[in-house]
């Protein structure tokens, strides 16, 4: 009999997405409005993307998903439930930012161990290693603290 071991295929896949230029999740098409549109803006907006293809190849969530409302609905859905404390291979929710548009953006990532994280840049528009709140801004305030910790019971083998 084969178990997959949830919590180590999960923390060796989000690490080894951020070993270097990673651009699967950098583009998805859809209709909008009756045009044809990358969604994802070339890798800016990836986050839910990756984190749910993650998840989804763990059958830790029954679908994949573009947005990270979406990808927290069906975590919910699918057994998850938020925690107070950080743990290797739990998921974070970060506090939303206002772009310059003034549109909202939510991000999605994945906690791997010491302070830190591994979620899609935007800048870099792939997965990226970095502190778990982005560092601290000069008064010692997290540069994006993080709103919500997410565990599933089926990572605790």
């Amino acid at each position: 009999m084969i178990r997959i071991k949830k919590l180590k295929s999960l923390l060796a896949i989000v690490e080894n997405s951020a070993l270097g230029d990673n651009y699967l999740f950098r583009n998805l098409y859809a209709d909008v409005n009756g045009e044809e549109k990358d969604i994802l803006e070339d890798g800016a907006l990836s986050c839910a993307v990756f984190a749910s293809a993650v998840l989804l190849n763990l059958e830790l969530i029954k679908k994949p998903h573009a947005t990270v409302s979406g990808t927290v609905k069906d975590m919910f859905e699918s057994g998850w439930r938020e925690i107070a404390q950080l743990g290797p291979g739990a998921v974070i929710l970060w506090e939303k930012i206002i772009f310059e548009d003034g549109k909202e953006h939510s991000h999605i990532g994945f906690y791997i161990g010491n302070e830190e994280a591994i979620s899609n840049s935007f800048a870099d528009k792939c997965p990226r290693r970095h502190h778990i709140t982005y560092g601290t801004n000069q008064d010692g305030a997290p540069k994006r603290k993080i709103e919500k910790i997410y565990w599933h019971p089926e990572l605790n083998d």
